[in-house]
């Protein structure tokens, strides 16, 4: 008791009429500290509760901002109140640092404000997906005070500050946890039984394991697109699940590799760019007649494609994806000794 009040008894300065002894300065930064370290205790404590929760885990990350910041600034005006400094006696010159502090940092301001619309506004939560206007894209990790960052599936963090989500356009692939509409191309050389091949295709498609069962609203289509310069242009039109569409590359990677096996087993001619040259005419004769004449073969009957009798085979993407999404704020990818993770 008595080093405390031999504390308490020295004087370090005044602030107007109110001195600020030594005890007061420590008991102060005392608080203060207590403050950091019961916020960095609660914001543990929800995100344990939050990565244990199945609903609500974008109110919980409310809740967890608000709890860390309150504690923080609550601890401080405390701290600062306990170290002998009266806050109403020095509101002008406050007032006065503000604006010069304010115009100093106002990008920081700038940011922590926007982050503060991000986490009240709901468009953009931890554990969305979302593409930049850049094209870049990646999981919601984390919306802190300066910067969201974000993971793609190449395992790489991207930290993107608050106000790019503001003043930018975004896209968010996974508002609201809903699945969305996913368009495959592929091209079938001409003369096929375009019939056969939306069979085919349909069916690859629906094998595929993280392909939603179709609704009313939520069906599987093959669309023929148009007549290309090497073939007819078709797209798979398919609803993955909500991991399968955090993961497009794969995702996109497992279809056409599914659609591949269906059409090469079934024997349909996937063409490639070629050029076919026709003489109509020559020296007066057509058709075979004119090949006789230049002395060549006869064309002969279209080859059967070496790929009919073919077997499925191991669809790497599809695996990949076969596996559970982890939660955010953890690595996408288990370490492996060989290969390299899904894009």
């Amino acid at each position: 008791m008595g080093n405390i009040e031999d504390l308490q008894g020295v004087v370090l300065f005044a602030i107007g009429r109110r001195p600020v002894t030594l005890g007061g300065v420590v008991t102060g930064l005392a608080i203060i500290l207590i403050g950091f370290l019961a916020a960095r205790v609660a914001r543990l404590g929800i995100e344990r509760l939050r990565g244990r929760a199945r609903h609500g885990k974008a109110a919980l990350y409310i809740v967890e901002k608000l709890t860390t910041y309150g504690v923080v600034i609550a601890a401080v005006v405390i701290g600062v109140t306990a170290i002998g400094i009266n806050l109403s006696s020095v509101a002008v010159f406050a007032g006065a640092l503000g604006v010069g502090v304010g115009l100093g940092l106002q990008g920081i301001v700038k940011e922590f404000v926007s982050g503060l619309v991000l986490i009240f506004d709901r468009v953009l939560n931890v554990g969305d997906y979302v593409e930049l206007e850049d094209g870049k894209r990646g999981l919601v990790q984390e919306i802190g005070p300066r910067a969201v960052r974000i993971r793609t599936n190449d395992n790489v963090d991207l930290v993107v500050p608050n106000s790019k989500f503001i003043e930018g356009q975004v896209v968010n692939w996974t508002l609201n946890n809903r699945s969305r509409r996913i368009h495959i191309p592929f091209r079938v050389a001409y003369g096929v039984d375009r019939e056969q091949v939306r069979r085919l295709v349909l069916e690859a498609a629906r094998s595929v394991h993280f392909t939603l069962p179709e609704t009313e609203t939520e069906r599987s289509q093959v669309w023929l697109t148009g007549f290309g310069e090497h073939g007819l242009e078709f797209e798979l039109l398919v609803w993955p699940t909500l991991d399968a569409v955090k993961r497009p590359a794969a995702m996109h990677a497992a279809y056409t590799w599914a659609i591949a096996d269906a059409l090469e087993c079934a024997g349909v001619e996937i063409p490639y760019a070629q050029m076919d040259l026709r003489l109509r005419s020559l020296f007066g004769q057509e058709g075979d007649a004119a090949l006789d004449a230049l002395r060549l073969e006869h064309a002969r009957s279209p080859r059967t494609p070496a790929t009919s009798a073919a077997q499925a085979t191991t669809n790497d993407a599809a695996e990949d994806l076969a596996r559970p999404l982890p939660p955010p704020d953890e690595p996408l990818m288990e370490p492996r000794r060989t290969g390299n993770p899904a894009p």
